[in-house]
């Protein structure tokens, strides 16, 4: 009757928007947990009619807490985030924190009341397991970790809620501070948060010395495929909107993505850090964020004074993405209106979205108004205005109502979400166009760059890029991807760089080209550049930092 109640549990939060139950009978390690935790509760309590009851409750609030959380917040709940639960209650209207709370508080008093406290021994013995979980997580916590990545079912690094689905609420709450401490230890020697403070205090004073305080829009473009660095492959029409043509003609250049096929966050990171995105401590460095200052790009602005504001077109919980960005600095982050919950947010996904995939020119248009507005409010507070688009992701749906197929891909191996992929980037090309034209209405003296996250996967991976010639086979292959740089109304065309390296061009910018006569940048000066090996200590300590 317990695993009944559960399943109905779980089948109504799905319903409701929460987490998929597709998988309840298969995740092995958190039945096991479930059971466990039942039997101990109902074997330790008193005799009366509700006891089968009072023995779930354990069980039944830890899922309403995490599905509460998920609800209102858009991420999975850490063990960590207890910490945080004080301030996060804050930010709930009384309205929904009162209920919350005596939702939670008075079951938990009610099952403690009938605990009986005569059966030491078996308290004892029942509690054995659970302290042992305690003990493996805090001393041996890659014990816990190879145990559920070698027997467990997929750990889905993009998605925490998507782990959450195929292993379970508790087996992924354990899991995630496992890693957490497993990261801590990493990191320990490179823990120093004066010194590193104070180094970063450093560069902001540098830049600060010559900083000319104008704007910067840094937009990251999800998929964004340009068709025509396909050799192979011809067009029924061009592919590329004229607007957009127009605007930048030859002056494309191309940046080095840390991923393929996906990884948003992978580039994002490097974008915002400046560092390789290495793999060291995660498969994905953000899921290590804590929300504590990694001291990145926007940390940086800070110091300067400036508003720094993260847009993000998809949902919070996707790639921790909250924690992300507060740890890289940025004091504001938004996301559509339809995924915020209670947070604030200035857009809206409205009826431009298809598959939850928020249209390129909806965004900017609504991006646009918003910092129109900023200038009007704040016209002393220069702005860093950060983006992350979704549009273009695989497997690239055209609504095909607003945005029909204009475009055939005429090629001897045919890949069908090219073929789409190709008539979105003729949609997208115009968006920017009309962008980049109203930021230069209303912000003609700035910096506006766009890089794609990643090329998508396609239809058959890395085989479509290869027989198709992406840029000629060359050695990045297929990790190219576009760059379009504006600096004060006019395009730039740098050398080809790697997403970590953008920062330099930014600094170079706001310090007037004083920044990189002191400082390496490899878009000016590829001399000047790195192997990724010789960032590490860079990334250890940034890392160590940003997992506090």
């Amino acid at each position: 009757m317990f695993i009944a109640v559960l399943y109905g549990y779980e089948m109504s939060v799905a319903l409701l928007g929460g987490f998929d139950h597709y998988r309840f009978f298969e995740r092995w390690f958190e039945l096991g947990f479930v059971v466990y935790i039942y039997l101990t509760s109902y074997l330790i309590l008193k005799p009366g009619r509700w006891r089968a009851l009072q023995a779930a409750l354990p069980i039944l609030l830890i899922y309403v807490v995490q599905d509460i959380f998920y609800h209102f917040y858009g991420k999975v709940f850490r063990i960590i985030e207890v910490l945080e639960l004080p301030e996060l209650l804050q930010v709930l209207p009384l309205t929904y924190s009162i209920p919350i709370v005596l939702i939670l508080l008075l079951p938990l008093l009610w099952l403690i009341r009938h605990i009986n406290y005569q059966k030491r021994l078996l308290i004892l013995i029942g509690s054995a397991p659970l302290l042992a979980i305690i003990v493996l997580l805090e001393f041996m916590p890659q014990g816990y970790t190879s145990l559920i990545d070698n027997h467990g079912n997929q750990i889905t690094t993009y998605s925490d809620s998507f782990s959450v689905i195929n292993n379970g609420r508790l087996t992924m709450l354990f899991y995630r501070e496992a890693k957490r401490i497993e990261a801590l230890a990493a990191t320990h020697p490179y823990r120093n948060r004066d010194t590193y403070t104070a180094e970063n205090d450093q560069v902001a004073a540098q830049l600060k010395q010559h900083s000319n305080q104008r704007n910067v829009h840094l937009i990251v473009l999800e998929s964004f495929l340009d068709p025509t660095l396909f050799k192979k492959a011809r067009f029924s029409q061009d592919p590329v909107h004229p607007d957009f043509t127009t605007l930048f003609g030859d002056q494309l250049g191309l940046s080095i993505s840390p991923v393929f096929g996906g990884g948003t966050a992978q580039a994002e990171f490097e974008v915002l850090c400046g560092t390789p995105a290495m793999e060291r401590l995660t498969s994905v460095e953000f899921n290590l964020f804590t929300g504590k200052s990694a001291e990145c790009l926007p940390a940086i602005f800070n110091r300067l004074n400036y508003r720094t504001v993260a847009t993000n077109a998809y949902r919070p919980n996707f790639f921790n993405a909250i924690p992300a960005y507060k740890g890289a600095g940025f004091k504001e982050t938004y996301f559509p209106r339809e995924y915020a919950g209670s947070n604030p947010t200035y857009y809206s996904n409205g009826d431009d979205a298809d598959d939850d995939y928020i249209f390129d020119g909806a965004l900017f248009t609504q991006n646009a108004a918003f910092v129109e507005q900023h200038m009007r409010d704040h016209p002393d507070q220069p702005l860093v205005n950060y983006i992350m688009t979704v549009y273009g992701h695989t497997p690239h749906i055209l609504d095909t109502t607003k945005r029909p197929e204009l475009i055939q891909v005429i090629a001897d191996h045919q890949d069908e979400h090219l073929q789409r992929a190709t008539n979105q980037f003729y949609y997208r090309t115009q968006a920017i166009a009309a962008y980049v034209r109203k930021l230069i209405a209303i912000d003609p003296q700035s910096i506006i760059i766009f890089i794609s996250d990643h090329v998508p996967p396609l239809l058959y991976g890395p085989t479509t890029y290869e027989k198709l010639d992406y840029l000629d086979n060359r050695e990045a292959l297929p990790h190219l991807n576009r760059l379009m740089v504006i600096e004060n109304g006019e395009t730039k065309l740098y050398k080809t760089t790697h997403h970590y390296e953008l920062n330099a061009m930014v600094y170079n910018y706001i310090s007037g080209g004083d920044y990189c006569h002191n400082n390496r940048c490899p878009h000016l000066k590829p001399e000047t550049a790195i192997a990724k090996e010789d960032y590490l200590e860079q990334y250890m300590r940034l890392m160590a930092h940003a997992s506090e």
